[in-house]
């Protein structure tokens, strides 16, 4: 470029004298060494721009291979099968263990129990999570993990804090739903409670009026994260228009199909492990047509004896509308004060649950 310059000053300057066609070639020269210092720094900036969107390449493709690194390791069926029928404890019915597929990678079940503490930030009567300060809970939540890890030292115990998400209430409210949602920057404290500990996360639906389409979508952007589960309360479904509290309320099975069908979207649309959900139940009508729930790779379900009282009690709800209608694991509910209502009543220790048949994978402390 810089001899093409040159050239064309000699040729505009050859009627001039000697002396002047040297001045052309000095300034022209000057010239090209600027516009070459010009195009230089266009030229590594754009050098620059090149290496950065190489950079990010390189970025993605170890952030690519990080994750593949992480991808979980597929699931032992052995172990798998040995671990379920260990939890059948000896039942002999054909029951127990469920025939359910295999779940896909990362399950939590049946290769770890889950203790939970349940609540709501709100209140100090709905539950454990909301009654004491944050660390004296999840010390006391601690506690109780050790103890169920010396009552079965074959089964690692995973802690969990299970959020009441949305309540149900005995008014209205904007709506007139009869439920009322939590503020997501509580849920956002429970995330971070439940991190200092390693634990997991339930977001529990109290439905009231409402219903799980609308209500269950709301907590997607919870839901995607590979920790966070879920868990849904029959009790408070009110399908005949009644008012939260004055009757039991139901879901169908069509209901939780809906639930783990939402749920098992969403692990395949985000390559997430397999969630959790669970139901809660204490009476024969929370839950109608059993059979015809669906089991899935993707979601494992828990059905939850929610009954407090007398053990003898406890221990018959849990054989007459959990052990004899068996979807896929099972869960036990025990509650710090009302177990002890009742005269001669009081909290069941892990040994004493650890007889049940089956032999419940999701503990819950109220």
């Amino acid at each position: 470029m810089c001899h093409v310059l040159v050239k064309a000053v000699e040729n505009t300057a050859v009627k001039g004298s000697g002396s002047a066609v040297h001045h052309f070639r000095r300034v022209t020269l000057l010239m090209c060494l600027f516009a070459f210092v010009l195009l230089s720094a266009g030229c590594g900036q754009s050098f620059s721009e090149t290496d950065q969107v190489k950079d990010t390449s390189a970025i993605q493709l170890q952030e690519d291979v990080s994750v593949k690194q992480h991808t979980p390791a597929p699931i032992d069926t052995a172990l798998y099968d040995q671990k379920n029928i260990a939890l059948a404890n000896g039942d002999s019915s054909g029951l127990w263990p469920v025939n359910a597929p295999y779940p896909l990678p990362g399950a939590i079940f049946p290769f770890k129990r889950v203790v939970s503490y349940y609540g709501n930030l709100y209140s100090k009567r709905m539950g454990i999570l909301g009654e004491l300060p944050p660390a004296e809970m999840l010390a006391k939540l601690k506690g109780e993990v050790d103890k169920w890890e010396a009552a079965d030292t074959t089964t690692k115990v995973l802690p969990a804090l299970h959020y009441i998400a949305v309540t149900a209430q005995e008014s209205p409210g904007k709506g007139g739903k009869y439920r009322l949602r939590m503020p997501f920057h509580q849920v956002d404290s429970v995330l971070s409670m439940a991190e200092k500990i390693d634990a997991i996360t339930f977001l529990d639906v109290q439905v009231g009026l409402s219903t799980l389409q609308e209500e269950i979508p709301q907590l997607e952007k919870y839901l995607i994260m590979p920790d966070v589960h879920l868990g849904v309360d029959p009790e408070f479904s009110m399908k005949g228009g009644q008012r939260p509290g004055t009757v039991i309320g139901t879901f169908n099975a069509d209901d939780i199909n809906y639930v783990t069908g939402y749920l098992a979207d969403l692990v395949k649309k985000y390559n997430l492990p397999p969630k959790i959900l669970v139901v809660h139940r204490f009476t024969q009508g929370m839950v109608t047509n059993y059979k015809q729930i669906k089991t899935r790779p993707e979601v494992q379900i828990i059905m939850d004896m929610d009954g407090w009282g007398l053990q003898a009690r406890k221990i018959n709800t849990y054989r007459q509308y959990i052990y004899k209608e068996p979807v896929h694991y099972t869960g036990f509910k025990i509650f710090y004060k009302n177990d002890f209502r009742e005269p001669n009543s009081r909290t069941m220790t892990p040994e004493e649950v650890l007889q049940l048949k089956p032999r419940p994978i999701y503990i819950q402390y109220q």
